[in-house]
């Protein structure tokens, strides 16, 4: 399984699937102020980036893959930096 819940902690391991995200939003739904931990995530579906911004958990943890670590993680972090292209 990739969402598991360990007392205050979702921990986020591996790819994480469309089918994730479901049990994902019934965990931060149940249970507000539940950290995220993304230290072990490989990869995540749209599906769960977006159960992870609609409920804007606190998000731990940083994930190995670059395209996490630079993109998504600063975006479920709240920081809205705009990136400029090279002309």
């Amino acid at each position: 399984m990739t969402v598991t819940r360990d007392g205050a902690t979702i921990r986020l391991q591996g790819r994480c699937r469309v089918e994730d995200a479901e049990p994902l939003a019934s965990l931060l739904h149940a249970t507000p102020g539940l950290i995220v931990d993304l230290g072990d995530c490989e990869g995540l579906h749209a599906a769960v980036v977006q159960a992870l911004l609609a409920f804007a958990p606190k998000v731990v943890g940083i994930p190995s893959d670059p395209v996490l670590r630079d993109l998504i993680l600063p975006l479920l972090a709240g920081e809205r930096q705009r990136r400029q292209r090279p002309i």
